[in-house]
């Protein structure tokens, strides 16, 4: 059964967060949303920010983390575009299905 991470109810942990970045393989502004308010207020366009100070911003402000993140048995991955989440699903589960957009 897949687990999504709902980050704006249960927000992680730092220790959670860096987990799922390390497990997922990306880099932690890969991670970051660019189109909501605190992106721009605080200027994370600018690459002056270390890692540790972007992943203190998604602690600080949870709506900066992408989504959505799904872990499964065989991985986790950031599942944008959506259709990312079929490379961790079994074979038993990966059915038809429609995107959110109508698709």
């Amino acid at each position: 059964e897949p687990t999504i991470i709902h980050y704006l109810e249960t927000p992680p942990t730092r220790d959670e967060l860096v987990k799922l970045i390390a497990d997922m393989g990306i880099s932690v502004r890969a991670l970051l949303r660019k189109n909501v308010e605190p992106y721009e207020e605080l200027g994370l366009a600018e690459d002056k920010f270390t890692d540790d100070r972007l992943i203190d911003f998604m602690l600080q402000h949870p709506i900066l983390i992408n989504r959505p993140i799904v872990v499964t048995p065989l991985g986790t991955r950031l599942c944008r575009p959506s259709e990312v989440v079929l490379e961790i699903l079994p074979d038993a589960q990966k059915g038809a299905f429609s995107k959110e957009d109508g698709e």
